[in-house]
């Protein structure tokens, strides 16, 4: 699904997306998890039946993430960045393509930055930018 945002369609989404965010995190920490535990427990150097057993659970959890990005991004919503915790919402502005930006901890949304510009361009929205917002 593809739909640029308004601050508000975006903020009312962010609920359930902060949580379907959490979970992947989850997940993200299951998988480096179970690789670790392959590359370092010689229980898995030893046995092949428990290096099959963790590789199918590792297999899982890789295939168990996959999904849940998926999940998000087909209400629209960007997974830029797992280990930085950042959303993006397309949006427009006068016209032109924009994201409106999460970082995990804030509980609206309050930034936008340019197409190009990336997490490190985030400007804050005020009133005016939220009112020519589509």
């Amino acid at each position: 699904m593809f739909s640029h945002f308004t601050v508000k369609e975006a903020n009312a989404l962010l609920p359930s997306t902060i949580k379907k965010f959490k979970d992947l995190v989850v997940l993200k920490n299951q998988i480096i998890k179970a690789q670790t535990e392959m590359e370092t427990d010689p229980r898995y150097m030893s046995s092949l039946k428990d290096y099959i057993l963790k590789k199918q659970e590792f297999n899982t959890a890789l295939a168990n993430f996959y999904r849940s990005i998926e999940e998000i991004e087909k209400t629209g919503v960007v997974v830029k960045s797992v280990e930085e915790g950042l959303l993006d919402f397309p949006s427009l502005r006068f016209n032109e393509e924009i994201w409106l930006c999460w970082k995990d901890g804030e509980t609206e949304i309050k930034f936008w930055h340019g197409k190009e510009e990336g997490f490190n361009g985030r400007k804050p929205l005020d009133t005016f930018d939220v009112e020519k917002l589509r």
